[in-house]
C-alpha cells in the first residue's frame, strides 16, 4: 500500500486539475509566461535606469516625476542609478544628467535638439518656443544663446564680482528687512534678494521692489514645476491650473512694467553707451526684427529669475554646511584673513 502511494503512476494527473479548466489553458499560461519574459527584457538600453516591465516602468517613472516634482525625482533616481541615467517622461525615454562636466560637454556642442515638457504647460509659463531655458525651437534657441553668452562672460563676468560684493554689503546693512521678531535672519530670502539685485544691476538696470519680485519669482517657479509635466487633459479643467496661471501672470506683468521703463530710458537717452547691457542688446535685436517683443520679455524674465532660484539655494546650503562644521569655518576664516587682511 505504501508503494502504491509513492508510485506517481498511481495517480491520473488530469484528475488532479479542475474539470472546468479547458484543455488549452496550459499552453496559454506557458505562452503568457514567455511573453512576460520577453517584455521584461524589451529594454535594451545600456544606460542605467528603471526597467520597462510591460510598460509599468515608464508609467511609474512618469508618475514619480508628477508626484515628487522634477528636482526630488531626479535626486531619487540619481541615488539609485548614478549621475547619468535614463527615465521615462510622457512615455518617452529621457536622459537625466547631473554631472556638471557632462552637461558642459553637451551644451557647448551644436547637437541640441529639444527638452522635455508639456507643450500646454510650457505655453502657460511662456517658455514654449520662447526664451532659452525650455525653448524647444533649436533655431530660435541658437539665435538667442549668444546674447546670454556675451552677458555672462568677458567684461560682464569681471564686473559681476564687483557688483555682487557691493550688493552683499548693501543687504547686510539692511538685515532687519529679512529678520523675524526674535532677530533670526531668513538667509535664503537674503540670498534671493542679493542675487536678484545683482542680476538686475547687470542685466536690466531698472529700480525694482525686491521683496515683491522675489515672492512673484517663487510663485512662478511653483507654477513651472507644477505644470511642466502635466497631461493635456489637466489643462481642460481651468480651476486646476488657474492659480498657477495667475502666479505666472503676476510675474510677467511686473516684468512688463520694468522692461517698458527700460525701453523708455533707451529711447530718451543722450548716451546709449551708458545703458548698454543684456536687456538693451535684446531690445535692439527686436527693433532690427531679429526677435519678437514676447521673446525679448521672456529672455529678460528668465535672466532675472535664474540666480534667485538656483544660485541662492546653492549658496544657502554652502553656508549651512559651513555652519555645521566649525573647523572648516575656522579654516576658511584664517584663509580669508591671510589673503585679504585688513582690506
Amino acid at each position: 500500500m505504501v508503494l502504491e502511494m509513492l508510485n506517481p503512476m498511481h495517480y491520473n494527473i488530469t484528475s488532479m486539475m479542475p474539470e472546468v479548466m479547458p484543455v488549452a489553458t496550459m499552453p496559454i499560461l506557458l505562452l503568457t509566461g514567455f511573453l512576460l519574459l520577453v517584455w521584461n527584457y524589451e529594454d535594451t538600453s545600456s544606460i542605467p535606469g528603471p526597467g520597462y516591465c510591460m510598460g509599468i516602468g515608464p508609467l511609474i517613472s512618469h508618475c514619480r516625476f508628477l508626484w515628487m516634482g522634477i528636482g526630488s525625482a531626479c535626486n531619487y533616481y540619481n541615488k539609485m542609478y548614478g549621475e547619468f541615467m535614463r527615465v521615462w517622461i510622457c512615455g518617452e525615454e529621457t536622459l537625466i544628467i547631473s554631472k556638471s562636466s557632462s552637461m558642459f560637454h553637451i551644451m557647448k556642442h551644436s547637437h541640441y535638439s529639444s527638452r522635455f515638457g508639456s507643450k500646454l504647460g510650457l505655453q502657460c509659463i511662456g517658455m514654449h518656443e520662447n526664451g532659452i531655458i525650455f525653448n524647444n525651437n533649436p533655431t530660435l534657441w541658437k539665435a538667442i544663446r549668444p546674447f546670454f553668452t556675451k552677458a555672462l562672460s568677458g567684461p560682464g563676468l569681471v564686473r559681476m564680482v564687483t557688483v555682487c560684493v557691493g550688493s552683499i554689503i548693501t543687504h547686510l546693512d539692511r538685515l532687519e528687512e529679512v529678520s523675524n521678531e526674535l532677530g533670526y535672519v531668513d538667509v535664503l530670502t537674503l540670498m534671493r534678494r542679493i542675487m536678484l539685485d545683482t542680476s538686475n544691476i547687470l542685466f536690466l538696470g531698472i529700480p525694482l521692489d525686491e521683496s515683491a519680485i522675489v515672492v512673484k519669482i517663487q510663485g512662478y517657479f511653483d507654477a513651472w514645476q507644477a505644470l511642466l509635466l502635466k497631461p493635456d487633459i489637466f489643462f481642460k479643467i481651468s480651476w486646476l491650473y488657474k492659480k498657477y496661471e495667475k502666479s505666472v501672470k503676476d510675474l510677467k506683468d511686473a516684468m512688463e512694467i520694468l522692461i517698458e521703463e527700460k525701453r523708455h530710458r533707451i529711447s530718451t537717452a543722450e548716451k546709449l553707451e551708458d545703458h548698454m547691457d543684456f536687456a538693451t542688446e535684446l531690445i535692439f535685436a527686436e527693433k532690427r526684427g531679429d526677435l519678437t517683443r514676447e521673446n525679448v520679455n521672456q529672455c529678460i524674465l528668465e535672466m532675472l529669475i535664474a540666480a534667485p532660484d538656483t544660485m541662492s539655494v546653492s549658496v544657502f546650503f554652502m553656508l549651512f554646511l559651513i555652519a555645521k562644521h566649525p573647523k572648516v569655518e575656522e579654516s576658511i576664516m584664517k584663509e580669508i584673513q591671510a589673503v585679504v587682511g585688513k582690506n
